[in-house]
């Protein structure tokens, strides 16, 4: 059983990386911004906003739609980085191809009203990644290879997809699709009314913990699954959550909790997984007012860093575009509009607007040529959430 284990997590590394609830490899000093990307546009994404930004912010959106589907999209789905590699790595590379991209993408075409681009992603999703245990998480179309184990809040962002457009394009066949993975979710990844991160196929076994920002509490309520396992559940998984805040004077979360031990276990704090676990707080109107206040200053500041150490301290200087858009996400969750307004402006400065270089209208940086599908896709989300 322990070499099962262990190959499994050898797999896992793939999906964990250096930063979990992202299938790519964390920023590097490369995300910051250089000087072929300017000053962003000022683009409040609300009603009330003028006709100059609503008209600047319709642009940016359809230039880097245009940049994901003409230089960032193959033949089963958005790569996983612009520049390609042999796809041999154990973290996903190249034109490497994921679910959480297509799960991304699904949810940005329910957010903005894409009927047909919803159609399109979800049956390609479907011909891409589904497996018998859920959707894979990935796969390599050089290597031909289909990796046998899902990612848990890959699955349910896609669920969470479906159950949206059912509602939002009112077509109950969307909706009796999020049921049926739904309980398909809940047989594979949830054992003895627990949630964990993976469910291998081929070994037929998960992991011992649930990494905090997998955990997406408006979904799994949703999901058709007996109301007395479902109610246990999500309560366990709230409390999870909620006890896994680190502190007043650093408002960010744990990464993991260990179902064996009890216990929670974090090695550094990365700063994408505080902010989805933040996000889903938010999500369910439990987030607490000490992280949005810490959230707002650093983003006012421009110092929200891609890692920290448990107590706060900033372990590199490296800002990128993921982080931005999901404090953008948070603003509009929460109906906080400055928030949302100046976490647009500071994703912004790593727009590519350079109409000579590769890379124009999406996110990346130029130097090296690096743009990946997490940075473009959350912004695109961001853009219309």
């Amino acid at each position: 059983m322990r070499k099962i284990i262990a190959a499994a997590l050898s797999i896992l590394v793939g999906i964990t990386g250096l930063t979990a609830c992202e299938n790519t490899p964390a920023p590097t000093a490369t995300s910051t911004p250089t000087t072929s990307v300017t000053t962003p546009t000022k683009l409040p994404v609300r009603e009330d906003s003028n006709h100059d930004s609503t008209v600047a912010q319709t642009q940016e959106v359809t230039n880097l739609e245009q940049f994901i589907t003409s230089k960032l999209t193959g033949e089963y789905g958005i790569y996983t980085n612009f520049i390609e590699t042999d796809q041999s790595a154990e973290a996903a590379s190249g034109h490497e191809v994921l679910s959480e991209s297509a799960s991304l993408r699904m949810l940005a075409a329910v957010r903005s009203g894409q009927q047909e681009r919803f159609a399109e992603q979800w049956q390609l999703a479907k011909q891409t990644f589904d497996i018998n245990s859920g959707f894979s998480y990935r796969y390599s179309p050089k290597q031909q290879k289909l990796y046998p184990l899902n990612a848990a809040v890959d699955d349910l962002r896609m669920i969470q997809a479906l159950y949206e457009a059912g509602e939002k394009f009112g077509d109950k066949r969307y909706t009796a699709e999020a049921d049926k993975y739904g309980e398909r979710f809940y047989d594979y990844n949830v054992k003895d009314g627990k949630l964990y991160d993976f469910y291998d196929m081929e070994y037929s076994s998960t992991n011992t913990f649930v990494t905090l920002c997998y955990i997406n509490l408006g979904t799994l309520r949703k999901m058709s699954i007996p109301s007395q396992f479902s109610k246990k559940l999500t309560n366990d998984l709230n409390g999870i959550l909620e006890n896994g805040y680190l502190s007043d004077e650093f408002p960010f979360y744990e990464t993991r909790f260990n179902y064996e031990t009890g216990k929670y276990s974090s090695e550094n704090i990365n700063t994408v997984e505080s902010l989805l676990s933040i996000l889903t707080l938010a999500e369910v109107g439990q987030q607490k007012a000490t992280s949005i206040d810490f959230i707002k200053q650093q983003v006012e500041a421009g110092t929200l860093y891609g890692q920290y150490s448990r107590e706060g301290k900033p372990l590199n200087d490296i800002r990128s575009t993921a982080i931005y858009a999901i404090t953008a996400m948070i603003g509009a969750e929460i109906g906080d509009e400055s928030l949302h307004h100046k976490s647009i402006e500071r994703m912004n400065e790593f727009r590519v607007t350079d109409v000579d270089s590769p890379l124009y209208g999406g996110f990346g940086d130029v130097a090296s040529g690096q743009a990946y599908s997490f940075d473009n896709l959350m912004a695109l989300l961001a853009y219309v959430y």
